[in-house]
């Protein structure tokens, strides 16, 4: 029986801020249970839920040395959906409105986080064989097991692998203060190790100390080793490429599944979606004040508005778009720019765009259900959920090759009759335009070969069974 524990920042049901947190909640209940032994550790934050914390269990607590400070350190445990979760507790650093705040806040809370997975493990009685770290918040954990080793029978052996979900995010802080906040000697922050361009950099050290290093899908794992994607990190990516996979996430297909979702409107099948799936449109232009037509081509936006996600693309042809048969609804939050064009469109082409900037789980339900098309023009996109959402609810994605989008949605080809999305490769508005005219074009000339497109994309299975697999052969080869 191989023992995993996932080290995090936030998980599902818990505390969610992103999609990491969807993979550190959701991917441990998939793995076979006869095999692995899979556990989680996140921060018991006091902005989670008074219900999770109501369920949890008191096990014990230490006193925690960090560099010049004794910091005290609850661990708690709960069991949920057969995995045991468990929560590091202090008021201290996990008080706080949000589970991030101020980076260099986040920095110091982060060092004792990791530092007290590590020491918490002698006292849940779990010796893992491998620690799974997720993102930066978790990059200390290798760095530090390196640094116990040398003290402790304990800790000899264990394995470490480091999960990117976005390199873009790498816990940087001036080395004084992380050498001072995390009580490392010297020998860590040297640029072979912690210290990048004269500061010191968490994920870095998590990236150089783990014994496999992997990242949310194929593409992206060949895109970091290059200086567009790498963000200052691509020489260390190709240093360190002999260790480095790329595994897609998945998403939980009993929560998104169209036969038996109960926020949407009418519940259909790959069978069905020809009859069925409409009336989900049709309720949507009810409640959004759009022109109610179920004919008419209807396009999907469910995103953080940010530059990431290709907003300025859009921005540029958005009066374009709007002149061609099609209704657009956007949903999500973001930069301000993008918040205002998104209300100024709705409001200059009324019945034909809906802007909703906010987020709701139920909505966003709604448009994956409701909609013919789902667009995603993203600059880089590590892995990506909301394609293959809209791929288990026939909603036809249209994105950029790029990183798990391009890992996940197989180009239309009219000749071959194959492929389950349109996609277009360079970052460029007027590519994306045509793009997105070409599937209107097969949305409206060649119905059959659209409703084709759809049934491939609901037959997919971008399951977390599917990405659990791959994860498993990986802690094999551990």
């Amino acid at each position: 029986m191989k023992k995993i524990l996932f080290a995090t920042s936030e998980a599902v049901p818990f505390i969610k801020t992103g999609g990491l947190a969807d993979v550190a909640g959701t991917l441990p209940k998939y793995f076979d249970k006869d095999k692995y032994d899979v556990r989680v550790m996140l921060p018991k934050y006091m902005c989670m839920k008074q219900e999770w914390k109501d369920k949890m269990q008191y096990v014990t607590h230490f006193y925690l040395e960090l560099a010049w400070r004794s910091q005290y350190v609850g661990i708690l445990q709960m069991e949920y959906n057969g995995i045991t979760f468990y929560f590091i507790d202090n008021e201290y650093y996990f008080a706080g409105w949000a589970p991030y705040g101020n980076i260099h806040e986040d920095i110091e809370k982060f060092a004792f986080f990791s530092r007290a997975v590590l020491s918490a493990l002698p006292l849940i009685d779990f010796r893992p064989d491998i620690i799974h770290c997720h993102d930066w918040q978790t990059g200390l954990i290798p760095v530090y097991l390196d640094n116990f080793r040398y003290g402790g029978e304990f800790y000899r052996g264990i394995k470490t692998i480091m999960t990117i979900h976005n390199l873009k995010f790498q816990g940087v802080w001036d080395r004084k203060t992380v050498q001072d906040i995390t009580g490392l000697p010297d020998y860590y922050f040297a640029p072979d190790k912690l210290e990048a361009y004269k500061d010191a950099n968490y994920l870095k050290g998590g990236i150089v100390y783990a014994d496999k290093v992997t990242t949310v899908s194929n593409t992206y794992a060949q895109e970091i080793k290059t200086p567009f994607y790498g963000e200052r990190l691509d020489g260390l990516m190709n240093a360190r490429s002999n260790c480095l996979s790329g595994i897609v996430n998945g998403i939980d297909y009993d929560e998104f599944d169209p036969e038996t979702d109960k926020m949407i409107a009418k519940n259909y099948s790959v069978e069905t979606f020809r009859k069925e799936k409409k009336k989900n449109k049709l309720a949507l232009q009810e409640e959004l004040g759009l022109e109610v037509d179920d004919k008419v081509m209807m396009i999907g936006i469910v995103s953080r508005l940010t530059d990431q996600k290709g907003f300025d693309l859009i921005a540029y042809v958005m009066d374009e778009i709007c002149q061609d048969a099609v209704q657009i609804v956007v949903l999500g939050t973001g930069e301000e720019r993008y918040e205002n064009m998104f209300r100024h469109f709705a409001w200059k082409y009324q019945g034909k765009v809906s802007a909703n900037i906010y987020y709701s789980e139920e909505m966003s339900h709604k448009v994956y259900a409701s909609c013919d098309a789902f667009l995603m023009p993203s600059l880089f996109e590590p892995c990506g959920l909301s394609q293959l959402m809209s791929l288990r609810y026939g909603t036809v994605p249209i994105v950029r090759e790029t990183g798990g989008l391009k890992d996940t949605v197989e180009p239309y080809n009219e000749y071959e009759k194959t492929g389950t999305g349109f996609s277009f490769s360079n970052y460029n508005a007027h590519e994306m335009m045509g793009i997105i005219r070409y599937a209107e074009s097969v949305y409206y000339d060649k119905k059959r070969d659209w409703n084709k497109i759809v049934e491939r994309g609901m037959q997919k299975d971008f399951s977390w069974k599917n990405s659990a697999k791959q994860y498993e052969a990986l802690y094999d080869e551990m």
